[in-house]
């Protein structure tokens, strides 16, 4: 595994004046070191950094680790940055991982990588199997993570050398940033080299990586007199006088690369190095760079010429063929010109395939492509595009030179941009993409192609930039004559930025408009599913009421055919759900909805409403056929390569999921990589608000509420609430902080407006807002009757939807605020139908709130039997506060807690663990187990599989399971 990078051109030489950095060197590569002494340690990886302008000696450098990485007998790849190569997405990339993967076959490279593979394929050079997969740039760079790693472990320890990092693509730039963290768990040294103020000023990410590592980036300085006083004898003679040394360091001003260069240069016309001899210092000097050079390269003849000007075109290491094609020189004139640029110290032999060559140094290509009259230098580019294409290359390679071109009006320039397009979406590369496809844009297209072309340019921006892909999607859609099913995808993106940008009023506007002219029957019913979708998730609709019922009698007369009628009955089902319909009824739609599958990644239909169906059992308490979902919607997520918004989406709802039915830890976990991994993607904001809202009632569960206020401080949750319907509704989360802060008046105002506008829609369930039974928790201090009278109405609305878990969550509100030995009943009633639910949080607060009631009321051994079992719940659940309170009962009632038939803390084995979930999540699979005489594992077996055809009485499902076949029935 190795790739070359630029190799200094004289003789070798100590490094001068460069102590310092050799130490940090040596120091970094001592880490990658499995052994010390003959003492094992597991090796260190890490990054080192240097910066400094240019000729300053950072290839030096890098070429000085290459060699004493190779002496030590480690791995070394390399890659570098390009001036003309910056548009070319992960081109840095490639160089570092494609002669590792080079050196397999085919079916080597399909084994090593996996199911990788198409999700990278695109990114690493690659011919994908699935040429239609788009990943997102999260995606790719996850699975760019896992190549490069186990590049690294099955080559370590591995050294990588990136040169000229300030010219690496953005792409390239990117990966590193989020790889390099890392490196320390690996052995891998990442040694980089760039200067500082050529970053491009997007390279915020990587700059912030080299700064702020341990090892700060090291600045090179140009040498003192003394160093190239040294250069210069080296090559001309120890008898060079001080002042024509001090002359050479004036002229160079201490540049390494300019000091060799002018020693060689002296040394080449015999100079001895003495005074009379300062004259021509800087006439040598003049002709290593700027004009100078330029008359240099000039003096070597037309043909030499034209074939520099082809070669700075082409950039990097170019191949010879290609730049003799492109400079119209004949393979003997190429092969002339290049022994004249070579021996003029202008080019050398390359480090690509063939017959490459590359510039001695990016400043000489740089001063040589500034050199090239305007036009001739657009007539090289167009003929670099054709040269890219004719040798196979691909789009992406013609594109680069296409960019710049003046815009013709040629369509076949505008199908090699949308071509090099389509190959950067693939890649993860949106940024790319919208450059190649701006361009064809302005050349311009063929106008029955202009629609077709916006919207491609919109999917390459809704990633990165939502609000320019509105603009492009509004003007592609006032295009004339645009195909039906263009012009319906065209709508749904639209609408789904509009909602991405807090703008669903809009986004339902257009689809219902859209709706209205649709020219058939299918796309209809696709727009006022669109329609349906967007005013569901606008909080500011005004006629909800009018919308539910539109949308139940659609339901009703579909003839449940065609994923448009899957997604109304979808849509139907959760609108069931949030009015408090019947349980049985949301459930039958949503299994409707099912019938026939949902994708989770159908780019023209999203993943909003199979979410909403797949919560919708959770809601409906049954939330492992909710996981079930979920799991398979993430996995299908992840095989298409999108772990942007989508997967955190995926991680913070499953985690929602374990929330309800009280697995605390395990839902911290999930919902703490779900912000992760929205933080990671840019313009994730939706996923944001789901992850805070949710975390902030996980921590209120276990009672950190001063870990839950900085996170809402830090997020600003609560200042804005966005336009979005968001669950759990932000207001009430943040209500519920309020509470269990105490701060009673504030959180009554902040729930009292949210039932306002849930009464104002009809959304009258509290299994999906609660936020009844908070303002009656907030009123008791204040307004005893008003509390009494909320919680007896959420009451009735639970006991209208039907599930167990928010029937028993009400009655206990409701016992709570009644207080006294009129609550007894209350509470013993929640506690009967929470034991029925999966919510076993919900049912441990309800035990040690039964149990705190009835010590209050002298029924001491009953209150004893009550607070241990819910000690046990709350132990199990995670909610420490929950079970210092039952212990604090247990103490003031003078009763000793018993010890837990279960380990205290949250770390159980995987028996165990099953054991407890038996116990906490409302007994009723034990209650199975009994009736049927199945064991604990054969009742889990059976549960994925039952709980979606039937409801969670465990009385009912043990009679409903006698019905399947299984060994012990």
């Amino acid at each position: 595994m190795a790739h070359g990078l630029r190799q200094p051109l004289t003789r070798h030489r100590p490094l001068l004046e460069r102590d310092q950095e050799l130490r940090a060197l040596d120091a970094a590569l001592s880490g990658l070191h499995d052994a010390v002494d003959g003492v094992a340690r597991v090796p260190r990886g890490g990054l080192l950094a240097f910066t400094g302008e240019a000729g300053l000696g950072k290839t030096t450098l890098l070429s000085v680790a290459r060699a004493r990485a190779t002496e030590l007998g480690f791995t070394v790849a390399s890659g570098r940055g390009g001036e003309k190569e910056q548009g070319l997405a992960f081109r840095v990339v490639r160089q570092v991982m494609q002669p590792a993967l080079a050196g397999m076959s085919e079916p080597e490279r399909r084994d090593f990588l996996g199911s990788w593979y198409d999700i990278v394929s695109a990114a690493l050079g690659l011919k994908a199997t699935d040429a239609a997969r788009m990943p997102d740039p999260t995606g790719v760079r996850d699975g760019l993570d896992w190549v490069m790693t186990r590049l690294t472990l099955g080559n370590a320890p591995l050294v990588l050398l990136l040169d000229d990092l300030h010219w690496a693509d953005a792409e390239s730039l990117d990966w590193l940033a989020s790889f390099a963290p890392r490196v320390a768990d690996l052995p891998l040294l990442m040694v980089v080299a760039y200067r500082p103020d050529d970053l491009p000023p997007d390279a915020t990410s990587f700059r912030t990586l080299v700064e702020r590592n341990e090892e700060r980036p090291h600045a090179l300085c140009p040498l003192g007199r003394t160093g190239v006083a040294r250069i210069v004898r080296n090559e001309v003679g120890e008898e060079a006088e001080d002042e024509f040394c001090d002359e050479c360091w004036s002229v160079t001003g201490g540049s390494p690369f300019e000091s060799v260069e002018l020693a060689i240069r002296l040394r080449e016309r015999q100079l001895k190095g003495t005074q009379d001899e300062l004259h021509v210092v800087g006439d040598v000097a003049a002709a290593l760079k700027g004009p100078g050079l330029i008359e240099r390269l000039h003096r070597l003849g037309p043909s030499t010429v034209r074939f520099a000007w082809a070669g700075a075109v082409l950039g990097g290491s170019f191949s010879a063929e290609l730049a003799a094609g492109i400079a119209v020189v004949g393979s003997e004139e190429a092969a002339e010109a290049a022994r004249k640029l070579r021996d003029s110290r202008i080019l050398a032999d390359g480090d690509g395939p063939g017959h490459s060559m590359e510039f001695v140094h990016p400043s000489i290509a740089t001063t040589i492509y500034r050199d090239i009259p305007p036009g001739l230098r657009v007539g090289m580019h167009n003929a670099a595009a054709d040269a890219a294409q004719a040798a196979g290359f691909g789009p992406t390679a013609a594109a680069r030179h296409l960019l710049e071109v003046p815009c013709d009006g040629r369509p076949e320039a505008v199908s090699v941009l949308r071509a090099a397009a389509r190959e950067y979406l693939r890649a993860g590369a949106p940024e790319a993409a919208r450059r190649v496809l701006t361009r064809a844009l302005r050349e311009p297209p063929p106008a029955e192609d202009r629609a077709a072309l916006l919207h491609e340019l919109a999917g390459s921006t809704f990633l990165i930039e939502p609000t320019a892909t509105v603009c492009h999607l509004q003007e592609a859609l006032a295009q004339p004559d645009i195909d039906p099913d263009l012009r319906a995808s065209i709508v749904y993106r639209l609408t789904q930025a509009l909602a991405h940008t807090d703008r669903l009023t809009e986004a339902a506007a257009v689809a219902a408009d859209e709706a209205r002219r649709a020219p058939n029957a299918r796309i209809k019913l696709r727009m006022q599913a669109d329609h349906f979708v967007w005013s569901a998730f606008r909080a500011d609709e005004p006629d909800s009421s009018a919308r539910s019922r539109r949308l139940a009698r659609l339901a009703d007369k579909l003839p449940r055919r065609g994923l448009e009628e899957r997604y109304i009955l979808g849509l139907r089902a959760w609108d069931a759900l949030v009015r408090g319909e019947p349980r049985q009824t949301a459930l039958d739609h949503a299994e409707e909805a099912l019938h026939g599958g949902m994708s989770w990644t159908d780019e023209n239909r999203g993943f909003e409403v199979p979410v909403a169906v797949a919560l919708l059992f959770m809601y409906c308490d049954q939330p492992w056929r909710a996981e079930e979902l979920f799991s398979s919607g993430m996995a299908e997520c992840e095989h298409k390569g999108w772990r942007g918004s989508h997967l955190a989406q995926g991680q913070t709802l499953s985690g929602y999921i374990r929330y309800r039915r009280g697995c605390l830890a395990e839902a911290e976990e999930l919902v703490r990589a779900g912000l992760r991994t929205a933080e990671r993607v840019e313009g994730a904001v939706p996923a944001q608000w789901f992850a805070i809202g949710i975390m902030i009632q996980i921590l209120l569960a276990r009672g950190r509420t001063a870990d839950a206020r900085r996170l809402a401080d830090a997020y600003h949750y609560g200042d804005v609430v966005p336009n979005a319907v968001i669950f759990p509704d932000p207001r009430t989360v943040y209500a519920e902080l309020l509470l269990a802060e105490e701060r009673y008046p504030e959180a009554a105002r902040l729930l009292s407006a949210v039932g306002d506008w849930l009464e104002s829609r009809h959304w009258h369930n509290p299994a999906w807002c609660p936020w009844q039974l908070d303002l009656a928790s907030a009123l008791a201090h204040s307004a005893p009757d008003r509390a009494v009278r909320h919680a007896r109405d959420a009451v009735k609305r639970a006991r209208d939807f039907g599930a167990a878990s928010a029937i028993g969550h009400a009655l206990h509100v409701e016992a709570e605020v009644t207080g006294g030995p009129a609550a007894l009943e209350l509470h013993a009633e929640a506690v009967e139908h929470l034991e029925r639910s999966p919510a076993s949080y919900e049912l441990a607060l309800a035990l040690v709130g039964h149990g705190a009631a009835l010590s209050l009321d002298g029924q001491v051994q009953e209150a004893a039997h009550r607070l241990y079992q819910g000690l046990e719940c709350a132990v199990h659940c995670g909610a420490e506060a929950l079970a210092t309170r039952a212990r604090q009962e247990l103490s003031a009632a003078g009763l000793r807690p018993l010890p837990l038939r279960y380990a205290q803390t949250g770390t159980l084995t995987a028996q165990e663990r099953q054991t407890a979930e038996l116990t906490v999540q409302g007994r009723q699979e034990a209650v199975i187990a009994k009736e049927l005489r199945l064991t604990e594992q054969g009742v889990r077996q059976l549960l994925s599989s039952v709980y979606r055809k039937i409801g969670t009485d465990a009385a009912g499902l043990a009679r409903a399971l006698k019905r399947f076949p299984h060994p012990r029935t």
